[in-house]
């Protein structure tokens, strides 16, 4: 099962950049939670910090306290263990163009030296499952490759592999962006489905897809979070103009 989030006091830079200030929030386990906010204003750095992905750029620091359960990510553990158990779904799908769909499910596993066969040929089956992607690809894991693959069938792969090596927190930015409607329907379909058994977290430009998808919505604006609450109250009864005015279209 998922682990709640608790976010304290966290400051991120980019250089001289101060990108996100002072944010405080607790991201409910086994909930969705979207994060919605213009372009730009910190929402997609936000989840990287929640991975560590952010400090994989030279001149990115972090300061304050992200907690999953009893575990301070920055100062408990080592980034890899965290990108174990916090996975990561980007706009664009990004499966690996030379392997197989099948090793592509896999290559975290294999990664981490677990050459179990047996064990794997399970471990994708259910991964390609609870992506709601086995049925379209079982019987071709090993003759096509992951890039052969539609735009939906690849991000629903890419969700399959972060899956497989049993995350407790799922994060999305802006996953279907890229994708057609009928993928979009997919991949909230499928966010519907995994939020029982993850922690979700979603990037989001799509107020209907926060609506349709999470219980929890938070609003960003330039590097602040402006307004955090249960979805229906920030998308009809939101505390905040600024909320109100973004939800309506008056900016961004």
């Amino acid at each position: 099962m998922g682990v709640g989030i608790e976010v304290s006091n966290l400051n991120a830079w980019y250089g001289s950049n101060h990108t996100l200030q002072d944010i405080n929030l607790n991201i409910p386990a086994n909930h969705a939670t979207a994060l919605i906010g213009p372009s730009g204003c910190g929402k997609s750095t936000f989840v990287r910090c929640l991975n560590r992905m952010h400090e994989t750029n030279p001149v990115a620091r972090v300061t304050g306290s992200v907690r999953m359960g009893e575990m301070d990510i920055y100062a408990d553990a080592k980034p890899v263990e965290i990108r174990r158990r916090v996975g990561m779904v980007f706009q664009r799908p990004n499966p690996f163009p030379t392997m197989s769909i099948y090793d592509n499910v896999a290559a975290g596993l294999k990664l981490n030296g677990f050459n179990n066969r047996h064990a794997l040929d399970e471990i994708v089956e259910k991964s390609l499952r609870n992506s709601a992607l086995w049925d379209e690809v079982k019987d071709d894991l090993r003759k096509k490759s992951g890039a052969s693959l539609s735009g939906g069938q690849q991000q629903r792969l890419c969700i399959a592999r972060a899956l497989a090596v049993d995350p407790e927190v799922l994060l999305m930015d802006e996953p279907a962006s890229a994708l057609d409607p009928v993928s979009t329907s997919k991949i909230e379909d499928l966010i519907f489905q995994l939020k029982s058994q993850y922690t979700i977290v979603i990037v989001t430009h799509n107020m209907q897809q926060a609506a349709r998808v999470a219980e929890m919505t938070g609003f960003f604006l330039n590097g602040r979070m402006v307004e955090f609450d249960s979805t229906q109250k920030i998308f009809t009864n939101p505390r905040d103009k600024r909320t109100e005015d973004y939800i309506t279209g008056r900016f961004g």
